[in-house]
């Protein structure tokens, strides 16, 4: 399965958020994350469809919406319109999951679900025919710049066994906590989505990049 580097926006500098977007842009990179937080569902408060909206003209990347927002299903329209290309919701987070799935493919736009580091694999036995990638959270959301949970890596190698062995190719996504010290972990564990914020963001954009790229 093809593997991707995703920068995340959330450790970008927002004094000059378009030409850093570009920067990773001319480095190859074919998918942007963007972590939108309520200050509800998790502590912080990040940014929203204004940020979205306003550099969706920047690019024809993948805009990965990881909506870290209580009750999400309220907001799949909006940020639809507002220029996102897949949208991840946390199972933690939906009353009804599998509804909100359906909306999501409705305005004809991938899927995804979030899982936290304790939450059990068990919330998706329902809904694998319906989540084009599962993001497996390797830190506790809602914060840039923490260490990766490594139990987290035993929980990517059984989802890959799963999704393997009813010959599924949905994507494994891993966000928080990956750098050059990790990133290999999280691939050899069979994770093929990696979302990178302050490895890439902080220092030289595209040195950062392309060194995580090589990992690849």
């Amino acid at each position: 399965m093809e593997r991707y580097l995703a920068p995340s926006i959330l450790s970008a500098d927002f004094t000059h958020l378009g030409d850093d977007i570009l920067a990773v842009q001319r480095c190859g990179a074919k998918i942007l994350h963007f972590d939108v937080m309520d200050g509800w569902f998790v502590p912080s408060i990040s940014f929203g469809l204004p940020v979205l909206k306003s550099i969706r003209p920047l690019t024809d990347m993948f805009y990965d919406v990881h909506l870290m927002v209580q009750d999400a299903e309220r907001f799949v329209d909006d940020f639809a319109d507002a220029g996102a290309d897949g949208i991840t919701v946390h199972a933690e987070a939906c009353t009804h999951l599998d509804r909100v799935l359906d909306e999501i493919h409705g305005r004809g736009l991938k899927t995804g679900v979030a899982l936290n580091p304790a939450t059990s694999l068990s919330v998706l036995d329902y809904v694998y025919d319906k989540a084009d990638m599962v993001l497996l959270m390797t830190v506790n959301p809602g914060f840039g710049g923490q260490k990766l949970i490594p139990v987290v890596l035993e929980k990517i190698r059984t989802l890959r066994a799963i999704l393997d062995e009813r010959g599924l190719s949905t994507h494994i996504e891993v966000d928080g906590g990956v750098h050059e010290e990790t990133i290999d972990s999280v691939l050899e564990a069979g994770a093929n989505v990696i979302v990178a914020g302050s490895a890439v963001f902080k220092g030289n954009i595209e040195e950062n990049y392309r060194r995580l790229e090589a990992y690849l």
